[in-house]
C-alpha cells in the first residue's frame, strides 16, 4: 500500500551489490509510477528513467528543455512506488559543475539509486540524432568529479555518459571512458554502440559495469540480453520502449474511437478493471480503510 517498503539507501545498496556480482540487471524505462510498479511486478531488475521520456511525458523535445525541478519531481514519483532500483537520466548534470553537485543532491533526496551525466554540450540532444556535439575531457571530467563529490550517500550511482562515439569514433570512445572512469565514475554508459564488438572492446578497456542502450529506431541493433551479456555488458535499458508501444497503442484506439465510435472490439488489448485494482493495490487501501473508518453516526 502506497509507496515502496524499502528505503531509498537500502534499494541502493542492493543495487551496488548486484552491480559487484557481474550479473545482467534488465532496466526497462518507466514513463509514469504505475509503469514502474507493473515492471516491478513482471520481474525485472530495476527500473530506468529516461530524459527523453520525460520530456515527451511534457510534450518537448529531447534537447535540454526540462529543468531541474522536473526531472527530480518525477523521479521521485517514480522511484518512491517501487523496491526496485530506479536509475534516472540526469542529461548534462544542468548547468556548470556546481550545479551538477546540486543535481545529485536533489535525486539522491528524490530516492533514486543513481544516475546518469553526459559529456555532450549544454543544452544537448537525443543521444542517437546526427551532429551532436561533446565538451572536452577536462570539462566532461570535472562533471563527475563534482558529481562524486556532492553526493553524501556513497552508493548513490554516478554513472557517466560518453556521446564521442558517433563524433569521433570507437577509439575516442574508450579513451573517454577511460578518462571518466579515472575522474571517478563509478559505470560507464558508451552511447550509440553499433556492434557487439564495439561493446566487448569496451568491456576489456575499463573495469567499472557497463551499460548497453536498447532504444528503437537508433544507432545500434537491437541486441538480446543472452547477447549483451555474453560481450559482458551489466546492464540494459529500453528507455523508451514502453511510451512508445502506450502511445501506438493509444494512436490506434483513438483511431478506431473516431472510425466506429466505440472501442467493443478493442476490449481484449486493454488492461482489465481488475489487473488494474490489483496493481494499485486496491484492496490493500480498502482493508486499511474500514479498519480505520469502523464507526457509524448515529441521526
Amino acid at each position: 500500500m502506497l509507496y515502496a517498503t524499502n528505503t531509498a539507501a537500502a534499494k541502493r545498496e542492493r543495487f551496488r551489490a548486484r552491480l559487484a556480482s557481474g550479473e545482467l540487471l534488465r532496466m526497462p524505462g518507466a514513463f509514469n509510477p504505475l509503469s514502474a510498479r507493473l515492471i516491478e511486478r513482471k520481474g525485472f531488475d530495476g527500473v530506468y528513467i529516461s530524459g527523453a521520456v520525460l520530456a515527451a511525458d511534457l510534450g518537448l523535445p529531447d534537447i535540454g528543455l526540462t529543468t531541474l525541478t522536473e526531472i527530480a519531481a518525477r523521479g521521485r514519483q517514480i522511484a518512491r512506488m517501487t523496491d526496485l532500483p530506479a536509475l534516472i537520466d540526469a542529461d548534462t548534470g544542468f548547468g556548470e559543475p556546481m550545479n551538477v553537485a546540486r543535481t545529485v543532491q536533489e535525486l539522491e533526496d528524490a530516492g533514486l539509486a543513481g544516475c546518469h551525466i553526459e559529456d555532450q554540450v549544454n543544452p544537448k540532444r537525443c543521444g542517437h540524432l546526427d551532429g551532436k556535439s561533446v565538451v572536452d575531457v577536462e570539462t566532461a571530467a570535472k562533471r563527475i568529479r563534482a558529481a562524486t563529490d556532492a553526493r553524501r550517500d556513497p552508493n548513490f550511482l554516478v554513472m557517466a555518459r560518453t556521446d564521442i562515439r558517433a563524433a569521433e569514433g570507437l577509439d575516442a570512445a574508450i579513451d573517454r571512458a577511460k578518462a571518466l572512469v579515472d575522474a571517478g565514475a563509478d559505470a560507464i554508459f558508451p552511447e550509440a554502440m553499433r556492434t557487439l564488438d564495439e561493446f566487448a572492446a569496451m568491456r576489456a578497456a575499463v573495469d567499472v559495469p557497463l551499460l548497453a542502450n536498447m532504444t528503437e529506431f537508433g544507432k545500434s541493433e537491437l541486441f538480446s540480453v543472452e547477447q549483451l551479456r555474453d560481450v559482458g555488458m551489466n546492464l540494459v535499458i529500453w528507455p523508451v520502449s514502453m511510451l512508445r508501444i502506450s502511445m501506438g497503442a493509444t494512436e490506434r484506439a483513438l483511431d478506431e474511437l473516431a472510425g466506429e465510435g466505440h472501442l467493443r472490439e478493442k476490449l481484449d488489448e486493454m488492461q482489465h478493471r481488475a489487473d488494474l485494482y490489483d496493481l494499485v493495490d486496491y484492496e490493500d487501501y480498502n482493508r486499511f480503510d474500514t479498519s480505520v473508518f469502523n464507526f457509524r453516526v448515529d441521526r
